[in-house]
């Protein structure tokens, strides 16, 4: 019996190698590696649950989905959505303003070519900073709110 014993920490043990997981790797309660936890890799960083919790201040906002990621819409009608790779959110913007807005934050804002007939603008989520995001997103609500909806927010102010 000692020996299945020693032949299943072996097995674990072989399991861990090879695998990119370091010995510093934090562990589950059954001593598996596991990767950090979004969170915790960008500690401190802006998070689309952030972009979600800003938006949800403004009238009418809605959370949905968009190309089978989350999305953020007011009325029905698209403004926010997060890109596949998580990390990235498309949030609408004047076309006209949108090259002046990348050339001020080009770290932190882009475009890909498929967006350069649409009025969005990418956001590295983890580049920018809170106000910078609610900037946006309410500038983005603001273009997409119906004018009775948009009217309520400025008049609360």
């Amino acid at each position: 019996m000692a020996a299945k014993a020693k032949t299943t920490k072996t097995t674990k043990a072989r399991r861990g190698a090879g695998r990119g997981r370091s010995e510093d790797a934090e562990t589950s309660k059954r001593g598996r590696a596991r990767a950090p936890a979004r969170t915790e890799r960008r500690a401190g960083s802006v998070t689309f649950a952030t972009a979600r919790a800003i938006a949800r201040a403004f009238p009418g906002v809605e959370e949905s989905t968009s190309y089978g990621t989350p999305a953020l819409k007011v009325r029905g009608k698209l403004f926010a959505r997060l890109k596949e790779d998580g990390e990235t959110l498309a949030v609408k913007v004047a076309l006209e303003a949108r090259a002046a807005l990348i050339e001020a934050r080009p770290d932190a804002l882009f475009v890909t070519d498929h967006y350069l007939a649409y009025p969005y603008v990418l956001v590295r989520l983890g580049a920018v900073t809170r106000s910078e995001l609610a900037a946006l997103l309410e500038e983005a609500w603001r273009m997409t709110a119906p004018p009775r909806i948009a009217g309520a927010r400025v008049a609360r102010r």
